[in-house]
């Protein structure tokens, strides 16, 4: 029983965080439609990071343990399967897709099916298909963004720092989609990574740095703009 205890305060920061994770994506991919300018999208990225590494390098056990109870905890895995999905639903609603406009009600209710389907009955590693999934979103998300600053930016003021975005984000995807198909390697990730605290801290201190970057990034280089992008 103490045990449970002291798994779930140490779960539940970690547990919050992705919460407000979730929330705030959400919003930006529904609530604004995924218009968000890059220097926004960058701060926005980068306070995730840095917050997450910081608490990381603060409380290296307690997240050790969460991490380690991840791949296979329900509540995150339903979580993120039912926001990607929600999320994905959205992004068919708002697309023109003329060639479909006769069918697109059948994709809302198989995409739909599927991702309430998955929480059902694929509950092995639904946390880690769950992050995949909304990770492959936010992909696209930071993909488009950048593209609308490339496009609408002239060149004399366009930086190349842009490209942290793209080369980022296709990382992002095919990670994720190796996650998608072998969901165990994160299991077994994280248990190297674990197997050794400075690999954990090593990890902390790269993701603070590459956020207070990004932070610095969306405050100077790309600027902040008084509306997104259209």
């Amino acid at each position: 029983m103490k045990e449970q205890t002291k798994e779930s305060s140490s779960t539940l920061p970690l547990f919050g965080f992705l919460l407000a994770f979730v929330g705030v994506f959400l919003y930006v991919g529904i609530k604004m439609n995924n218009a968000i300018s890059l220097a926004n999208l960058s701060v926005l990225l980068g306070v995730f990071l840095a917050a997450l590494s910081g608490y990381s390098l603060a409380r290296p056990a307690a997240v050790g343990q969460a991490i380690r109870a991840f791949p296979r905890a329900n509540a995150p895995g339903y979580v993120l399967i039912l926001a990607a999905t929600a999320w994905f639903l959205w992004n068919i609603l708002s697309e023109d897709m003329a060639d479909y406009r006769e069918i697109k009600h059948w994709f809302y209710i198989g995409f739909g099916a599927v991702g309430i389907g998955s929480c059902i009955y694929l509950r092995d590693f639904l946390a880690v298909r769950g992050l995949a999934v909304f990770m492959l979103l936010l992909a696209k998300l930071m993909l488009d963004t950048q593209r609308h600053y490339m496009l609408e930016t002239p060149v004399a003021h366009m930086s190349e720092w842009r490209l942290v975005f793209a080369v980022w984000a296709y990382m992002i995807i095919v990670m994720s989609m190796w996650m998608v198909i072998s969901p165990w390697r994160m299991r077994d990730m994280i248990q190297w990574m674990l197997a050794k605290p400075r690999r954990l801290a090593a990890k902390g201190w790269f993701r603070l740095g590459f956020g207070i970057l990004l932070i610095v990034l969306g405050l100077t280089v790309f600027g902040i703009p008084d509306t997104a992008p259209e």
